[in-house]
């Protein structure tokens, strides 16, 4: 007897559009997201169960178009599928729903506080973020969790993930030589952890300091010899001989 697998029937990843082709209206819609990918790339560059798109379609249904958020995060899941890496996120083939989901709001807005708000929900998507720089009375960062089917706003700067195992929060720096306020990734300590360019920095920072405390000890130990050979002479002078000593 035939069997039927109705998921054989299903489009896959390299049958459909990785974007909905939509440009972004704002420059931060990529820098932002892409500052986190690039942090992850450092932290957990020895991990292969993640994966971070960045303007991805995320297909959630077979018949209905992608949802493109501005930055997902997935664990479980391959981090390089192979060397074409992922052309879209295909939910009935990665069997994983992403764990964070991230839009930064734009000029003009595209249902970040209401119809894609909705639908992450309905997903399962457990970690909800909006980043909204345009904003002055309200914190223009929102973590919200998926609690019992309801988004629940989390308070804090930064918010820890637990089950990702990293904080999120804003902060002043420079990111690709614009300085302003960046979303950035933090230690359970709550401390920042540093973008691909400051670790540079800090490297550079260390390698000095080391070189620093290398000529600092050469110098002493000069120092420590020439008062050894004045003392040698000095005995001699008094007509010691140092090496019966």
């Amino acid at each position: 007897m035939l069997e039927y697998n109705p998921s054989d029937c299903l489009p896959c990843a390299e049958e459909l559009p990785d974007s909905d082709d939509t440009p972004v209206d704002n420059e931060l819609q990529d820098l932002i997201p892409s500052l986190l990918k690039a942090v992850l790339a450092l932290l957990w560059e020895k991990r292969w169960d993640w994966f971070f798109g960045v303007d991805m379609g995320i297909y959630y249904h077979p018949e209905k178009p992608a949802i493109v958020p501005d930055g997902f995060l997935s664990l479980g899941v391959q981090r390089f599928i192979d060397e074409d890496l992922r052309l879209s996120y295909v939910l009935w083939e990665e069997q994983v729903v992403p764990m964070l989901v991230l839009e930064v709001v734009s000029h003009k807005r595209r249902g970040e506080y209401s119809r894609k708000k909705k639908l992450y929900g309905e997903m399962g998507v457990l970690y909800y973020v909006v980043y909204n720089p345009r904003r002055r009375r309200k914190a223009p960062l929102e973590v919200y969790k998926l609690v019992n089917g309801e988004y629940q706003l989390q308070f804090g700067n930064p918010v820890w993930l637990s089950e990702i195992g990293l904080g999120i929060g804003t902060d002043r720096g420079t990111y690709q030589g614009i300085n302003r306020e960046w979303l950035y990734w933090y230690d359970e300590q709550g401390q920042r952890i540093l973008i691909p360019e400051e670790q540079i920095v800090h490297q550079r920072q260390l390698a000095q300091r080391e070189r620093q405390r290398a000529t600092e000890a050469e110098q002493l130990a000069q120092q420590e010899r020439q008062r050894a050979k004045l003392l040698e002479e000095r005995l001699r002078s008094l007509g010691v001989d140092p090496d019966s000593l």
